[in-house]
């Protein structure tokens, strides 16, 4: 018997993805968790009931989070990643030797336990020595640490559960607060399809926060869609004015120097979404 994976992405769609085995599947203290082994896309995170990574498309989303801020910002010292206890946005930013400390704040120690075990294509940089990892609460250790990072990242889930007031704006107006003079932060804004208005309402507040702000997108086949966007908030430094010819090359598989700003230029619908 044939046993698959479907996640509801709204009321009527949804994606499917044939499963092979269960490796975990509990309810955390947090939420509802599940490490599978799919045929197309490999092991993968599920967080109540929503894809969170796979071992095949995993590389866009984390590059597309780390290096548009890290390759904006001309020194980014110390960054603050909240939530992403895979491991997979701390894995692409100690690729940048001028990041002196990468800080991971996971709410659910779960998720960084199993990653580790089932996932160490993606966790398998945790315990680097300038990474620290604390299982906290991250909208709490981003209102007690005022003027202290360089580069905050928000990976999140959907609004919904533990994540939920990591997409209010309180949230950003910490955010702000947290980050030094010059900072930079970027959040994971989910789709245009189904969640257009959770994008208007980022963008909004974000903007009444800091003084630039800019969206940018990527294809990921397991997010409902496929096409995710991504907002980025700056106190200084414009990512559309980077010399993309300064950019250095890096390992990677989706983010380049030429992508750099063309992440930015986005389909006219979602551009009228943040306007």
């Amino acid at each position: 018997m044939d046993l698959w994976f479907t996640e509801k992405q709204t009321p009527s769609f949804g994606i499917t993805a044939k499963i092979k085995q269960t490796y975990v599947s509990e309810k955390t203290d947090f939420q509802d968790l599940a490490m599978i082994e799919t045929e197309e896309f490999g092991n993968m995170l599920v967080l109540d009931g929503m894809v969170m990574t796979t071992v095949k498309d995993e590389f866009v989303y984390h590059e597309m989070v780390a290096h548009p801020a890290l390759n904006t910002h001309p020194n980014p010292k110390k960054v603050l990643v909240v939530g992403g206890g895979d491991g997979g946005v701390i894995r692409e930013v100690i690729k940048h030797p001028e990041v002196e400390k990468a800080v991971l704040v996971e709410i659910d120690g779960k998720v960084i336990e199993y990653s580790k075990k089932y996932l160490p294509e993606i966790a398998g940089k945790l315990d680097e020595p300038n990474v620290e990892v604390l299982v906290n609460d991250g909208y709490m250790h981003i209102i007690e640490h005022k003027n202290e990072y360089d580069v905050i990242m928000v990976d999140s889930t959907e609004p919904v559960g533990p994540a939920a007031p990591l997409f209010e704006r309180g949230f950003y107006q910490g955010i702000f607060e947290a980050l030094k003079e010059d900072g930079i932060f970027v959040a994971q804004t989910d789709n245009p399809w189904f969640k257009a208005d959770l994008i208007q309402k980022v963008n909004k507040d974000v903007k009444e926060i800091f003084p630039i702000v800019r969206v940018y997108g990527a294809n990921i086949p397991t997010y409902p869609s496929g096409l995710w966007t991504f907002t980025l908030g700056s106190k200084k430094y414009d990512p559309l004015e980077v010399d993309e010819t300064r950019i250095p090359e890096m390992d990677t598989r989706y983010y380049s120097p030429r992508l750099h700003k063309a992440a930015f230029v986005l389909p006219k619908f979602v551009e009228d979404l943040t306007k």
